[in-house]
């Protein structure tokens, strides 16, 4: 399955939840399912639909793929650590998330691009790894270049959401620094992670 390119509203409305790290935009206006029969009254979800709605949310924010998010929850059930918990905590630790959340990108897919770009430097080397994983004590910094400057510090004027408490953003460098693990509870994500363990578990 290929990354989803398409309107990001639309998906919005499909897990019917706000995904800030794939748009900025509200569904407000049509807060039904998309598609030609989206007002009609609809049965009941499953449980198993519930499952995969849930599922669906952390695809779309993260922008990840089918097989990524799966090795992800294998990698978080074998943590001692609750199994949702530590699977929050693996996302919030990619570099193109890290990047979102400390306001040098309004998206996810738009900080993906800076890093797949080679936009990025983690310690002062480029890293073009969108699912580089972060650690404490690492210094996260646009590369040295007029306009990438200009465009990190515009979108540090007007960020998205603000910046965790596991991450210190010099506004002025500009550049983020990673002072802590990454916590399920700072996701901004609204998901219950428990149906998507249940989910891989099947």
């Amino acid at each position: 399955m290929s990354r989803y390119r398409g309107p990001r509203l639309r998906k919005c409305r499909r897990v019917d939840a706000e995904l800030p790290g794939l748009t900025r935009k509200s569904y407000e206006r049509r807060p039904y399912p998309p598609g030609q029969h989206g007002q009609k009254r609809r049965r009941r979800p499953s449980e198993f639909a519930h499952q995969l709605n849930e599922k669906q949310k952390l695809l779309f924010n993260y922008g990840l793929r089918e097989r990524q998010l799966a090795r992800l929850v294998e990698e978080a059930k074998r943590s001692r650590k609750v199994t949702g918990e530590r699977l929050l905590e693996l996302l919030e630790s990619r570099l193109d998330n890290v990047v979102f959340r400390a306001g040098f990108a309004p998206t996810i897919p738009a900080a993906r691009q800076l890093v797949n770009h080679r936009h990025i430097t983690v310690d002062g080397d480029w890293v073009d790894i969108a699912s580089y994983r972060v650690s404490p004590g690492q210094i996260i910094a646009p590369r040295d270049r007029r306009k990438i400057l200009a465009l990190v510090r515009e979108n540090l004027a007007s960020p998205s959401l603000p910046a965790p408490e596991w991450l210190t953003v010099d506004t002025q460098k500009p550049s983020a620094t990673v002072v802590g693990e990454p916590r399920a509870s700072s996701s901004p994500l609204d998901v219950d992670v428990q149906l998507v363990v249940e989910f891989y578990s099947r």
